[in-house]
């Protein structure tokens, strides 16, 4: 991914521990400057410094994405440090409810349309007169949870069809402008998140994290997990000039576990 994003900006919402910093530190490494956006400035600062550390430049912006001023204040923070915005990054998450359809709680489902569909549509309405200027991209991170519907998964698929939809709609209305709108569908990603899910799982019916792992594994064609930087590369390769010419579509990193 040497120089894929060579001096673009990026900006990635949604920056935690987990992806979003693994985004942050990849698109460094492939040469961009970086604005990191969430909620816990602590968290920014510290993703920010391994961004410098890398050589590259990384602004850090306090946001709430589901409120219009906060996220207004992102989009001026952005243009006044660079002059410009190449890339948008779609990663803020909200944890799923776990719950059947009918046990749901309402504000819940609310809450999780709110961040996921509607923040990722503020934060591209607002970026769309710098991202018409570079002819830039918007990448906006799903799940896996689009192939299947496994039980207590209802909500978080709601969710996150509606992201793909508005996905869809966008790269047909933005493309004229130049602006490119693409998706990112990983399902289970071998990282610090999982590792702990599944240590915890394995005490709780006395196995192994390995014997957990290989089961997991084993649904898919590689028998393997991707693990968080083969996300990360994904998103980067759609936000580069290398995929110029794609636009509106969904790429699943899966290892194989489903086929789309």
């Amino acid at each position: 991914m040497t120089n894929l994003l060579q001096d673009k900006v990026v900006v990635i919402s949604g920056v935690g521990p987990a992806l979003g910093r693994t985004l942050a530190l990849q698109s460094a490494a492939a040469g961009a400057d970086l604005v990191l956006a969430a909620r816990t400035q602590s968290r920014l600062d510290e993703v920010a410094k391994e961004v410098t550390d890398l050589g590259r430049r990384a602004v850090t912006v306090s946001t709430d994405i589901t409120d219009q001023a906060s996220a207004e204040n992102l989009v001026a923070a952005s243009v006044d440090a660079y002059g410009r915005v190449d890339v948008l990054v779609n990663n803020a998450f909200s944890i799923p409810s776990m719950k059947p359809l009918a046990r749901t709680d309402y504000q819940h489902i609310r809450d999780s349309i709110e961040l996921t569909v509607l923040g990722a549509l503020r934060l591209t309405q607002l970026f769309t007169p710098a991202l018409e200027e570079s002819k830039g991209a918007v990448v906006n991170i799903n799940s896996m949870v689009l192939r299947h519907s496994q039980e207590r998964y209802g909500s978080y698929k709601m969710a996150k069809a509606a992201l793909l939809a508005m996905s869809q709609s966008l790269a047909t209305e933005l493309g004229p402008k130049g602006i490119r709108i693409n998706s990112v569908a990983p399902g289970y990603i071998w990282g610090d998140t999982l590792k702990q899910y599944f240590e915890h799982q394995a005490q709780k019916f006395g196995i192994t994290v390995e014997q957990i792992y290989e089961h997991t594994a084993a649904a898919t064609d590689l028998k393997r997990l991707p693990e968080t930087e083969e996300i990360a590369d994904a998103v980067i390769f759609l936000a580069s000039s290398m995929a110029s010419a794609i636009t509106g579509q969904c790429l699943d990193v899966n290892c194989g576990e489903f086929h789309h």
